[in-house]
């Protein structure tokens, strides 16, 4: 069903596109402005076949729009310089490119995106410890080299180009959501929901990230723990966002640590 709506609508915008751009179309007696119709068309296809370019270019467009609406911490910030500590001979991932900047916010989350950006909330940072942090970021980062970013992208651009062809309709309040996709990419990454097998390869790769920079390997573990924990505190409201996206904790937990007493006894 799926399908047969979003080729529908190409069809539509190809149909549209033989006439003139500011030529309208009559649908169950309501106008239809077949330019934003041709636009949204356009759009649909463009988001079945988004190249990890495209991603990287949408990622790039987002997280700059992202920098200019947060407050950035500056590099004299104590919050930067201990990132920096952390993170130091940590350029890339999996081949991934990666740069590192902090958000002075009360929010307490942090993201990772198709270009390699990774976002750190000064909250998250307040309430984790050295070990914890970085078992986070792999997480994070875990979502970009296992494309769960890039999927959640695509499919929130999609989204976005069906309500621009739901504006395409004269006098629909939808026309006005069309103007802009930044909204739709932002919260691909910021609160995409994943799935739990999506998650526990995040919890991986956040794993494996922790260990092989030195990280304890109870890191991934303590750090879901005390997402476990603020969830159920006083801070519930602050983490709520960031812990909504992450399915059955304590389970996950549970896994980390048994990976980790494996490690240990390996050892």
């Amino acid at each position: 069903m799926k399908k047969i709506l979003i080729w529908g609508l190409v069809l539509l915008a190809s149909a549209a596109g033989t006439g003139s751009a500011s030529a309208q179309l009559r649908i169950g007696g309501r106008k239809i402005n077949t330019s934003k119709l041709l636009s949204a068309g356009k759009d649909v296809a463009q988001a079945i076949t988004l190249s990890d370019k495209d991603i990287a270019d949408l990622s790039r467009e987002a997280v700059a729009w992202m920098d200019e609406n947060n407050p950035v911490a500056p590099d004299s910030s104590e919050y930067v310089q201990r990132l920096k500590r952390l993170t130091e001979g940590i350029t890339d991932a999996d081949g991934l490119p990666l740069n590192f900047k902090v958000y002075l916010v009360t929010d307490v989350n942090a993201f990772a995106c198709g270009d390699g950006s990774i976002r750190v909330f000064s909250s998250l940072m307040d309430l984790m410890d050295d070990d914890q942090l970085m078992a986070i970021i792999g997480h994070e980062i875990g979502h970009v080299v296992h494309a769960d970013v890039k999927h959640a992208m695509k499919n929130a651009y999609l989204a976005s180009a069906a309500r621009n062809a739901a504006g395409a309709a004269e006098g629909s309040v939808v026309a006005k959501l069309s103007e802009s996709q930044l909204g739709d990419v932002v919260t691909a990454f910021t609160d995409a929901q994943f799935s739990q097998k999506q998650e526990y390869a995040a919890d991986e790769y956040g794993f494996e990230f922790a260990t092989s920079h030195g990280f304890s390997p109870y890191a991934m573990y303590s750090a879901l723990n005390r997402l476990l924990e603020l969830s159920q505190g006083e801070k519930a409201s602050r983490v709520q966002k960031m812990f909504s996206s992450h399915p059955d904790t304590e389970q996950r937990a549970a896994r980390m640590k048994e990976k980790a007493d494996a490690l240990a006894a390996a050892e």
